[in-house]
Parts: structure tokens; sequence; C-alpha cells
């Protein structure tokens, strides 16, 4: 994977982290880079990033609070997500992380091709969320991703 695309992926991550990046132009940078989805590993504490090719980088994440819990509650998770959607000033990421880890999510997938985020626990139980319509107006200006010296214009 060029370089390029490895700091893309790193711009995002730490973003999502930061709360600077909404999900929404997350998924919009990446599909534009030609990313086809990305996992998150929380036993891990690790996130990849695929391109159709088959060719991905895995990259380090902030591993959340506690261990991965037992039971799946997959409606718990879907709370998560409903107040991830929400715009709610008190969301992060990384409570976020935290309570669905708690919740028995092991770690999720997202498909772009798919309009989806799968939900899956330590027993292999899952949970769908489709990605919400679009809204109708601008669309989201796409970050700046820095360049490290190499500049592609």
């Amino acid at each position: 994977m060029d370089a390029q695309r490895m700091a893309l992926a790193q711009s995002c991550l730490d973003a999502a982290h930061a709360g600077s990046m909404s999900f929404p132009v997350i998924v919009t940078a990446l599909i534009e880079a030609g990313f086809e989805g990305y996992s998150v590993d929380y036993r891990r504490g690790t996130a990849t990033y695929y391109l159709p090719d088959g060719d991905s980088v895995t990259l380090e994440s902030r591993s959340p609070a506690g261990p991965v819990a037992a039971t799946f509650d997959a409606a718990g998770i879907g709370a998560q997500v409903a107040w991830a959607q929400s715009g709610a000033p008190d969301y992060s990421y990384a409570a976020f992380s935290d309570n669905v880890v708690g919740c028995g999510c092991a770690g999720y997938l997202v498909s772009f091709l798919g309009r989806r985020v799968l939900y899956f626990g330590r027993t292999a139980k899952t949970h769908v969320e489709v990605f919400p319509d679009a809204p109708t107006g601008p669309t989201p200006a796409r970050p700046r991703v820095p360049s490290h010296g190499h500049d592609t214009a």
C-alpha cells in the first residue's frame, strides 16, 4: 500500500479518537482514496483498512478500558450506534468503544460496498447496522491529509 493511503488511514483513525472527524466524513475520505472497508479488533487494539485488490494496512488503535464482555448485547450495541448517530455533544469514539466492549463487542467490520457495519462478539454472535441514508445538502469537505513531505499535486 502506498504511503499516501497509509497516511490517510492513520489520519482517519487519529481523527476518530480525537473526535475531529465524524464517521460520515471518515467514510467519505476513505472511499475517495479507494478503500472498500475496514475492521476494528478491540481484543488486539488494531484497525485494518482494505483495498479492493486485497492489499491492506493494520494500524495500532487505542484499546478499550476493559476486556470484552462474555455476553453479547445486540440491543446495547444498537443503543450505542444510535448515540453515535445522534450528534449528542457528549459523544466520543473512545466512550463508544468502551461501551460496546462492555456490551460484548469484540470488533466490527465496516463494508463501504455493503453500506453496513457488522459488530461481532466473542461467540460470533453479530449485530448489523445499515448506513443511514445520506443527508441532502453539500458534501462534507474532504479532510486534508498530511503528505509527509511527498506532494502529489
